[in-house]
């Protein structure tokens, strides 16, 4: 890949290479994905737009929880002017690939088949606006993850485009992804080779703790990673990694540092009561050392660098990716993301190698 000078320049900024896994895309407005869809789902999106599930909403940080220097100069918002994204981020830090996952809200809407019809035009304008426009970028494939047969349609419909690496959904679903009812989802992405991921979000229709709705944002912002956990929890149990050996899980900015601990917690509880789950060939540690990559932002950051370096070494220095979470206010730059100094390559797998060898890219 031939670098104009900024690029370079970016580049000795950051010692190493640079691939970004979680960079949120969005429309300049709604009525934008509106020209890929049928007319009468086009209709529907302009005339009463979508409800996704009962939830609570917390003011951000910031508005739209992006960085106040990251709204684009030209109108529209945060994530939504390619030049501009160009500017302060893939040309800013000289990135060889960036992952766009747009967090638009096809997967959480109640009435399915325009959840699936706001998909498709999700994918369909990540293919038009940004990938056939910036060959860096590579997409997610948007699904309405709570119907099986409409999220199989539409990775059907997509797999064939290389560009898209992996199928996206939020965090916070209706029911376990462990559960059967998600199975034909994973059939599908297995057969095209492709990982699933699922990103911080959603709602799913209940609170985000198990005690109820949090009076704060920060409470909201911090307790995501429970999510997370339950997830892996449901997914190892369940047996879903039994049923499709192959099949890869990608965890974005759900943070990282919980893993080792809950490894030990789900092997312990394992030797005492795998009675209930006789069907598993292995422990639940190793079903997450084998299936599960993780995105680095939030970055941990623990007081003692051993702390941090412990971690590393218990989750494997090849599943972590790095990511900026650009726009959003609490994006990790590249040259200040790793809180502590690692040995040189492992460096160098965290900030780029793992993902280009995860995701393919040349």
């Amino acid at each position: 890949m031939v670098q104009t000078l900024e690029q370079t320049a970016a580049r000795r900024r950051t010692r190493y290479a640079v691939i970004d896994c979680d960079i949120h895309t969005a429309p300049k407005k709604p009525e934008v994905l509106g020209k890929y869809m049928p007319e009468r789902w086009r209709r529907h999106h302009e005339q009463f737009g979508g409800r996704g599930h009962a939830g609570a909403y917390y003011p951000r940080a910031n508005l739209n929880a992006a960085r106040t220097d990251s709204w684009p100069p030209n109108g529209g918002p945060p994530g939504s002017d390619l030049d501009f994204l160009r500017e302060q981020l893939l040309d800013g830090w000289g990135m060889d690939y960036g992952i766009m996952t747009p967090l638009v809200g096809s997967g959480g809407q109640i009435n399915l088949e325009y959840g699936a019809a706001h998909a498709t035009a999700t994918n369909e304008w990540q293919k038009a606006e940004w990938m056939d426009l910036e060959p860096r970028l590579r997409g997610s494939i948007c699904v309405a993850y709570e119907d099986p047969e409409l999220t199989v349609k539409e990775i059907e419909r997509q797999a064939g485009d290389k560009r898209f690496v992996q199928v996206l959904l939020s965090a916070r679903t209706a029911e376990p992804l462990g559960r059967r009812k998600y199975w034909p989802m994973y059939e599908a992405a297995v057969a095209h080779d492709l990982p699933v991921a699922f990103h911080f979000g959603g709602s799913g229709g209940g609170p985000i703790t198990a005690s109820g709705w949090p009076s704060f944002y920060y409470e909201d912002h911090c307790g995501m990673p429970a999510t997370f956990e339950a997830q892996v929890t449901s997914y190892v149990f369940e047996g879903v990694f039994d049923r499709f050996p192959t099949l890869k899980i990608v965890l974005i900015e759900g943070g990282f540092g919980w893993v080792p601990a809950l490894k030990w917690r789900l092997d312990r509880a394992y030797s005492k009561l795998r009675d209930e789950v006789p069907t598993l060939q292995r422990k639940p540690s190793e079903y997450v050392e084998s299936h599960f990559w993780i995105t680095t932002q939030p970055m941990e950051e623990p007081q003692n660098p051993e702390h941090f370096k412990r971690i590393v070494e218990n989750i494997g220095e090849d599943k972590l990716m790095f990511a900026t979470d650009y726009p959003h206010w609490d994006f990790d730059a590249p040259d200040q993301a790793l809180p502590v100094r690692l040995p040189e390559e492992v460096e160098r797998k965290i900030m780029a190698e793992n993902a280009r060898a995860f995701y393919k890219l040349a």
